[in-house]
């Protein structure tokens, strides 16, 4: 069986990414709109209510305005952009949130995929607090690093100009602490208030690591390293994307890059630290244009058709 699949916004970065993970599918047959009409409502509707499934790659208001142009009520939608994410009556798009997740996603006409930094830190934390190992209210952080990818053309172009070119190597943003993307990291991994998150660009294309830092010695069950490991160890035992990585000592591993996994549909965790101290870090590694944008599309759209969720994505070894 066929799929006919439109894309609202392939031209852009995550529309591109997704476009490349498909091309040469025989299950899917492309609807597309010439460019003079991709911003033209009434074609864009059309293409809406003739698909299968829609992957709506713009920004919020587009996609508010997007969903409302469909009236067919077999169209089903994946929204990349922000607007849905806690939305009531959407799926969220991490299949690997927890046990029923998978089944959630693949019975809903509307499927919010979620964004490239809350991916890590949802897969992080959420195990944690379903266990009890970190409380509801527990005062949370996250740090972390993407490619200038992430920020769409315009940082691309910023990066990528022949004539004075982004020079910074680390630009630290979102410093009013109000980032979109916290009230979805705070909802899905069961958080009572939301996480100091502190993000930063590198001067580099994509990838990138979420690095969430614990003091243990705050936590009542005063855990180990080898308590935050066997919960995320249990957690994702038998899942194909998503890995924990052998728990070890190191001060500094060469193999934990922020461009590890890129090209690839695979997030790995980390559990480093010192259990004398009290203290761990835990990092989790993916690429933003793969597992955390694109790659997580393309894996929801599997879902949704009833077949295998890795079918055209690339998965890494630990």
């Amino acid at each position: 069986m066929t799929t006919k699949l439109f894309i609202d916004g392939e031209a852009g970065t995550t529309g591109l990414q997704i476009r490349t993970r498909l091309e040469g599918r025989d299950d899917i047959k492309f609807l597309r709109l010439p460019e003079n009409l991709r911003k033209d409502a009434e074609a864009r509707a059309q293409m809406l209510n003739e698909a299968d499934i829609a992957i709506l790659c713009l920004p919020d208001a587009a996609a508010i305005e997007a969903v409302s142009l469909i009236e067919d009520k077999d169209t089903r939608v994946i929204d990349a952009s922000t607007a849905h994410r806690t939305a009531e009556g959407w799926a969220y798009g991490f299949a690997e949130l927890d046990s029923d997740q998978r089944e959630k996603i693949a019975a809903s006409k509307r499927v919010a995929n979620p964004g490239c930094y809350p991916q890590g830190y949802i897969a992080i934390m959420r195990p944690l607090v379903d266990a009890g190992i970190i409380p509801a209210n527990f005062p949370a952080t996250l740090n972390a690093v993407s490619g200038y990818s992430g920020g769409g053309k315009g940082m691309i172009a910023e990066y990528e100009r022949e004539e004075e070119p982004v020079a910074v190597p680390y630009w630290p943003y979102g410093l009013t602490l109000a980032h979109k993307h916290v009230p979805e990291m705070t909802f899905y991994a069961g958080l009572e208030h939301p996480p100091v998150f502190q993000p930063a660009v590198g001067r580099y294309a994509q990838g990138m690591i979420d690095a969430v830092p614990l003091n243990l010695w705050a936590l009542d069950s005063a855990p180990k390293l080898a308590d935050l490991h066997a919960c995320l160890e249990r957690r994702y035992r038998n899942e194909t994307f998503v890995k924990v990585a052998p728990l070890e000592a190191a001060g500094r591993l060469e193999a934990i890059t922020p461009e590890k996994l890129n090209g690839t549909n695979s997030l790995h965790l980390h559990i480093h630290g010192n259990d004398e101290t009290g203290q761990a870090v835990l990092l989790a590694v993916y690429d933003n244009l793969g597992k955390g944008a694109s790659g997580a599309a393309v894996q929801n759209m599997n879902i949704m058709m009833g077949i295998e969720e890795t079918t055209g994505l690339t998965i890494a070894d630990l």
